[in-house]
């Protein structure tokens, strides 16, 4: 079998060709950019027409690094763009410093001349720091949401892997570049050559804009059983506000000491225990995503003692907020708190 012919007939298209204009930021994601370029050229190759093309821009016209240390040569600097052009921002780490007050002029403006706009990974930060996304459905890494929505709660957050909302489109990061594609594809072109493109890349679970980025609690705590998944997700649900054992324990027809049990026999720690460990990680998150003071994270991550805060951070993760907060830190908080105060 020869791998660079298509093995399928091709697929009739439209005589219409797109651009996808992809602009790689400071430390992008690889995997989600490669995604994207790969399914629209498989659609090419499928169609055996150039039914799409692309460019690479960075802000400056320079080489950009990627997160995994690859460096990408481009076609070019920001400029004023073709009116039916698709852009594509691809972020990754670091995207509060990748995004410029450049870029955002720059991308207010192509918004404003009418253009498509799809953020990649972490870059519907950059479109919601724009101030394109009020109002709407927006979707970001769920590594990435805590801090989102404290930056940006103007905005609609989605837990899905993809979402469209009139010209905007969000991915989740990874994989969900394809699904998001693939999306486009088949209004572009018809779902005969979008289902072509995916057998191709070996994709044979096309995700829709419904479906969630993360696996299902048991399947990510390796546990299923109902009642700790259903306790686990109330838990998750609820990090600003904690929920006392006992009340979780009667929410789903226990006593506190059977639940207890269940914690201990399946994860090895107390309800109290794992409850404190996703609040401590969400507010890692958000020291290390957003500019939230530490005091404000201690009581978004269901905190009301800084120096309780303080202590359990430290016992968690060897290190205090405010170092790991760093130079994010405000002047005012550089000193940490008394363990007394």
């Amino acid at each position: 079998m020869d791998p660079s012919r298509p093995q399928e007939a091709p697929v009739p298209h439209l005589n219409v060709r797109k651009r996808f204009v992809f602009v790689l930021l400071s430390n992008f994601t690889m995997l989600g950019f490669a995604s994207a370029v790969e399914a629209l050229r498989i659609a090419n190759r499928n169609a055996q027409h150039d039914i799409y093309s692309w460019t690479l821009l960075s802000e400056d016209g320079a080489p950009v690094t990627c997160s995994a240390g690859v460096e990408y040569n481009v076609d070019g600097p920001l400029a004023e763009l073709q009116r039916d052009d698709t852009v594509i921002l691809c972020g990754g780490l670091n995207i509060a410093e990748a995004t410029t007050p450049k870029l955002l002029s720059w991308i207010r403006r192509e918004s404003r001349r009418g253009l498509s706009i799809v953020g990649l990974c972490t870059s519907a930060h950059v479109l919601a720091k724009a101030g394109l996304l009020n109002g709407r459905r927006a979707t970001i890494h769920w590594e990435n949401q805590d801090g989102f929505l404290e930056d940006f709660p103007d905005v609609h957050m989605a837990r899905s892997v993809f979402v469209i909302d009139g010209k905007f489109a969000t991915t989740a990061g990874g994989t969900s570049s394809i699904d998001l594609m693939l999306k486009l594809i088949a209004e572009d072109q018809g779902e005969d050559l979008a289902n072509s493109v995916a057998d191709q890349l070996i994709y044979t679970s096309i995700r829709t804009d419904q479906d969630r980025q993360r696996l299902s609690t048991p399947t990510r705590i390796g546990v299923r059983h109902p009642k700790l998944a259903t306790v686990i997700q109330t838990m998750e649900n609820n990090l600003e506000d904690p929920i006392s054992p006992s009340v979780l324990a009667e929410q789903v027809g226990m006593s506190t000491r059977q639940l207890e049990r269940l914690f201990r026999r399946y994860l090895n720690r107390s309800p109290k225990r794992y409850y404190m460990e996703i609040r401590l990680q969400k507010a890692r998150n958000l020291l290390i995503q957003t500019d939230m003071s530490v005091i404000n994270v201690a009581l978004a991550s269901g905190f009301t003692s800084p120096s309780h805060f303080s202590k359990c951070y430290r016992a968690q993760y060897d290190t205090t907020p405010y170092r790991e907060r760093g130079t994010k830190a405000t002047p005012r908080a550089e000193k940490e708190p008394s363990q007394h105060s």
